[in-house]
């Protein structure tokens, strides 16, 4: 082949390729094509919003959001605006009213503004369904490979309308009971009980002392508290005919099991609670345990960071125990709660919001969440643990039975409450003995036929 020809064929071959580069699509931000590039794209993907709750953990690790946020920009190549406040629904709010949503939300269910609860029944929030076979960004395995099982499949926490779609991601679980100072317990040579009778026992030992049995942050915590009594008074069955409202339920024998220990607890709990129980001052309520002046608390592992710099007795040491039994011999219950991420129906930018919610399970955002000692609900996260997380995650190594669920979803209907304001906020009033435990039963039952009726 002469030289001509050679050079011709060179150019040739080169105008191939040259077509043939310009021809190919660059992978989207979060691609599974095999070879995509893990570094920020050339050109910026676009933009979300993201709005998150400041809690406790933030304030152990400040900027941990941002440092998610950040981690996910470099990967993806997609902005983030962030926003960080304790009193989130009260900044949010008003811009949502006008239609300006955040992409991507981060708060739970059972605050007293009731904001998700309220996105729940109106049916405002995303399906996420599509989220759980997504790819975790920069991984090769997908968010519902990851996920540890049970944190979806007929949870009403992410499937709030039991139609078997998720609307709702889980985030930072903790598992749920009764925290206690086991410096106190080990001075005075008490057992942790394991019944309820031995309970009330152990309360009016501690009465004499001046100690109160019992007090509760907000009446918010008794979620957790209930959905793990319901368990132990009737397991699953119950459970799920108690959650949905079924007739007749709250004249059951098992529901009396659980109206009668609530309210004979409230008897037991220090009177000073009612006034502290709201979301400003619940750290007074916890307070009291660190000052000896309670003994039990309802509360998820996050009690320890929250309380991490307040003063407490000699000798105080965090010792968490399951719900006693109702009967001798009975089953334990702990219950795992979790918080949720979701996406507004009126979201601008679902598609990269999605995104934004898969890499939130990714190796790269759980070790940072860790720096802020919260836990995110993937495989192999607990071997990570170290220190009293090691011992609080591990309550259901010790014979606890892990409780799971909630209240099912129903519509928006005038002068009905929200599950909180029905089933729980009415123990302030049995504590401060305001209300009878008849009263609040019946307006459970009158409730719960509405609720019934209007299941979503």
């Amino acid at each position: 082949m002469n030289v001509k020809k050679l050079l011709a064929l060179v150019l040739a071959l080169a105008m191939v390729f040259a077509l043939a580069a310009c021809g190919e699509e660059p992978a989207p931000a979060g691609s599974d094509t095999p070879g995509a590039s893990e570094s920020t794209p050339a050109e910026p993907a676009g933009t979300i919003k993201v709005a998150v709750l400041e809690s406790a953990y933030e304030t152990t690790y400040p900027g941990m959001w941002q440092e998610v946020c950040d981690a996910f920009t470099e990967l993806t190549g997609i902005a983030v605006e962030l926003t960080v406040e304790r009193n989130l629904e009260d900044v949010i709010g008003p811009a949502m009213q006008g239609g300006d949503y955040p992409d991507v939300i981060h708060l739970a269910t059972g605050r007293d503004a009731g904001l998700t609860e309220q996105f729940i029944k109106d049916k405002n929030i995303a399906e996420i369904t599509d989220v759980l076979d997504m790819t975790i960004p920069g991984e090769e395995v997908t968010v519902g490979d990851k996920l540890i099982e049970g944190f979806v499949n007929d949870s009403s926490g992410t499937n709030p309308y039991a139609d078997g779609k998720t609307y709702l991601a889980p985030m930072f679980y903790a598992p749920c009971g009764l925290f206690y100072n086991k410096g106190l317990f080990e001075a005075n040579g008490w057992d942790v009980p394991t019944t309820w009778d031995e309970m009330w026992a152990l309360g009016d030992e501690a009465a004499e002392q001046g100690i109160s049995l019992f007090t509760y942050p907000t009446t918010g915590y008794f979620d957790a508290f209930f959905y793990a009594l319901m368990y132990e008074a009737g397991g699953d069955d119950f459970f799920f005919d108690a959650t949905h409202y079924a007739e007749g339920i709250w004249d059951t024998e098992e529901a009396q099991a659980c109206f009668d220990i609530v309210e004979k607890l409230a008897s037991y709990t220090n009177p000073i609670t009612p006034a502290q129980a709201n979301d400003v001052d619940f750290t007074m309520n916890q307070q009291l345990v660190l000052d000896n002046e309670a003994l039990f608390i309802p509360n998820g592992t996050w009690i320890v960071s929250e309380m991490a710099e307040a003063p407490r007795a000699d000798g105080f040491e965090w010792g968490m125990t399951a719900l006693p039994a109702i009967e001798e011999g009975g089953d334990r219950y702990s219950y795992t709660f979790f918080e949720q991420a979701w996406i507004p129906a009126g979201a601008s930018n679902i598609a990269d919001a999605k995104t934004f919610l898969a890499f939130l399970y990714s190796d790269t955002a759980a070790d940072i969440f860790a720096k802020g000692g919260v836990v995110q609900p993937i495989t192999g996260v607990v071997d990570k643990l170290t220190g009293d997380n090691q011992i609080f995650y591990g309550i259901y190594d010790d014979g606890a039975k892990a409780a799971l669920g909630s209240f099912a979803s129903y519509t928006s209907v005038a002068g009905l409450g929200t599950v909180r304001e029905v089933f729980f906020d009415p123990v302030n009033s049995l504590v401060s003995g305001t209300m009878t435990r008849d009263q609040w039963v019946d307006s459970i039952k009158t409730a719960s036929d509405t609720m019934r009726a209007n299941l979503s």
